[in-house]
């Protein structure tokens, strides 16, 4: 599943995304109410973890907001609020299921996994991802390149995924180091351009057009340039 994390406490955060991946999921992550509604709103997930305390729009305000769009997509709730009256007030604007905090993460996974059977097999989240003829099953978890077979380290992998789910968009550094590292900005860091060197490497082997392209004090391009 493509999962939508919206937390403000950063331990909590990873703690949750690193479970998630491991288990084999995508997962963006979001660290206030604003990011996390803009994620939600803009883009597609098969579900969504809140918490329901946030700086910006709170859970509930998310909740609200996503159900006036008519965005169906499944969405847990987390809160430290044990009282019986906010897990009503949770449900009734619009959440799928609640989970107090603490929890065992084993649990947090039990019930995504409960939405995603009660939501039936997704229909609109595609299984294989293409750039030109750069292609990336999601399920068999291989990448091919003209036909070609291209082996990637897991880190290459989740780069490869979030540019190949941004074709054409000029990525920052930033941007690549929040949602591939889940890293703040650290301006003396070049994790971003020595990993994406070695994506370049492998998926430009023996091609004739370049796909991953720099762009001179921006950052990073996937796609077709004239």
């Amino acid at each position: 599943m493509r999962i939508l994390v919206i937390e403000d406490d950063r331990a909590t955060a990873d703690y949750i995304a690193k479970g998630l991946r491991e288990a084999g999921h995508v997962v963006e992550l979001a660290l206030n109410g604003k990011d996390g509604l803009f994620l939600a709103l803009s883009e597609s997930f098969d579900a969504i973890v809140t918490d329901r305390m946030l700086p910006g729009p709170d859970g509930l305000t998310i909740l609200r907001a996503l159900r006036a769009a008519k965005n169906a997509t499944p969405v847990l709730m987390l809160t430290a609020l044990a009282e019986v009256e906010a897990r009503v007030e949770g449900l009734d604007a619009g959440a799928d299921d609640y989970l107090a905090k603490p929890f065992v993460f084993s649990e947090l996974r039990a019930r995504l996994d409960a939405l995603a059977r009660r939501q039936g097999p997704a229909s609109t989240e595609p299984t294989t991802l293409r750039v030109a003829d750069l292609e990336m099953d999601l399920l068999q978890r291989r990448v091919r390149r003209g036909g070609r077979p291209v082996e990637l380290l897991p880190t290459e992998w989740r780069l490869l995924e979030y540019m190949m789910r941004h074709e054409g968009r000029v990525l920052t550094r930033t941007m690549l180091l929040e949602h591939v590292w889940d890293f703040a900005f650290d301006p003396t860091t070049n994790v971003v351009d020595v990993h994406v060197s070695r994506l370049r490497r492998k998926i430009e082997a023996g091609a004739d057009t370049p796909l991953l392209h720099t762009i001179r004090a921006a950052g990073y391009l996937l796609g077709k340039r004239d």
